[in-house]
């Protein structure tokens, strides 16, 4: 434990109507459930008097502050500067549109290195991109038995100009050393986009740490609303130069973000930051508070995997994909002799457990580990679950 940090799981569950219902949902990694100040926050917004961005009426500058705040509390959340954060309708369309701002700057003969232990949001706009632009694409293959990408098996050479990696496997939870590839692409003179969708709910969140140009996650992945955003520098977003309306404004970082911003969700964003800087209550900033929040939570999520995966390796037939020994986030993907992942996922749903099957979209990470599209069973560890719901997992699992 933490000096002197407890977390409080049962006062975590009472701000989550969702849990009424009774189910035990270890199906976060796909989205979590909301917690009511988020849903008060959206509501709130939607309800009051708002319109485009300005300063002259009331109902402008309200719309101008709202921005502004979840500018502020994305920023906090992971370490980047409010100059920097791009909002957009989700971390798969932004990194679409990066894709095509920066494959302008390629020219023939350059390469982008994708890996397939990534979610395809991260593999496909970088493949489409690379054609469109006659650029060549290099994998990155992770060991299928460990599930690890070690940086010696992302292919940078001089040639890169762009590496694209989780930080985190969405399927796996395996967590690669991205500072070091990160470093490793930098030494060539390329970027690296990161992947922040899975890792971002359950640890601190450090971009310049992590050596990321770009950031990406997706605030419904930790309690949030549906929404994406992009954490980069200012001055880097100065040198991108995306497709965009001629009135629009051409300031950084308003000239990524096409159309009205959804008040309301930003709204809601903002609310689930402050909410999990919450989790541990205690004095500070909010990134402060966000530091020891996350930490406390990465300690008390790795307990119940920790308990998690020696009982799933305790049931005969159980085979578990990728090292339950690696510091991961918690996340365990798994099939049972002699039934479907489908069949699986509908006997724990009968059971009231939610831990959905399939590839997840991580499409070439299934096919990489031999499961193809069919994928295997998924169980999520989120800020909610307790060891009352690690049990119910595993009993149904028993069971199946």
């Amino acid at each position: 434990m933490l000096s002197g940090v407890t977390y409080d799981v049962d006062a975590v569950r009472k701000h989550f109507p969702a849990l009424d219902e009774g189910a035990a949902h270890f199906d976060g990694p796909g989205g979590s459930q909301v917690p009511d100040v988020v849903g008060q926050a959206v509501a709130a917004t939607l309800t009051s008097a708002i319109a485009n961005r300005g300063t002259v009426t009331a109902a402008e500058r309200r719309a101008e502050e709202v921005v502004l705040t979840a500018r502020q509390a994305a920023a906090d959340l992971v370490g980047g500067v409010p100059e920097g954060i791009v909002f957009g309708r989700s971390m798969t369309q932004l990194t679409y549109d990066f894709s095509r701002a920066l494959a302008k700057t390629w020219q023939p003969g350059d390469e982008v290195v994708v890996t397939r232990l990534d979610h395809d949001a991260n593999i496909r706009p970088w493949l489409q991109a690379a054609e469109a632009r006659g650029i060549t694409v290099r994998w990155a293959d992770f060991d299928p038995a460990t599930g690890e990408l070690p940086a010696d098996a992302v292919p940078v050479t001089e040639r890169t100009k762009l590496v694209a990696v989780t930080a985190a496997s969405n399927l796996l939870g395996t967590r690669p050393d991205v500072p070091a590839i990160a470093a490793k692409a930098h030494e060539a003179g390329a970027l690296c986009y990161v992947d922040g969708v899975h890792l971002t709910p359950h640890a601190p969140v450090d971009v310049a740490a992590l050596g990321a140009d770009f950031y990406g996650c997706s605030p419904y992945k930790f309690l949030g609303p549906h929404l994406g955003f992009l954490a980069a520098a200012p001055e880097l977003l100065e040198t991108l130069h995306p497709d965009k309306l001629a009135p629009s404004t051409n300031a950084v970082p308003e000239r990524f973000e096409l159309g009205t911003l959804p008040y309301e969700l930003l709204a809601g964003t903002t609310a689930a930051i402050d909410f999990l800087a919450g989790l541990v209550p205690g004095e500070g900033t909010r990134r402060e508070r966000l530091d020891v929040s996350m930490r406390a939570l990465e300690e008390y999520e790795t307990g119940l995997l920790r308990t998690l995966d020696e009982g799933l390796a305790a049931i005969p037939g159980v085979t578990r994909y990728g090292s339950p020994t690696r510091h991961r986030t918690p996340t365990v993907l798994f099939t049972v002799d002699g039934r479907t992942p489908a069949e699986v996922y509908r006997h724990l749903a009968a059971h009231g457990v939610n831990a959905p099957a399939g590839s997840f979209y991580a499409l070439d990470c299934a096919r990489h580990l031999g499961l193809g599209e069919t994928g295997a069973v998924r169980a999520g560890i989120a800020p909610y679950t307790t060891e009352d719901d690690v049990r119910r997992l595993l009993e149904a699992v028993q069971s199946a």
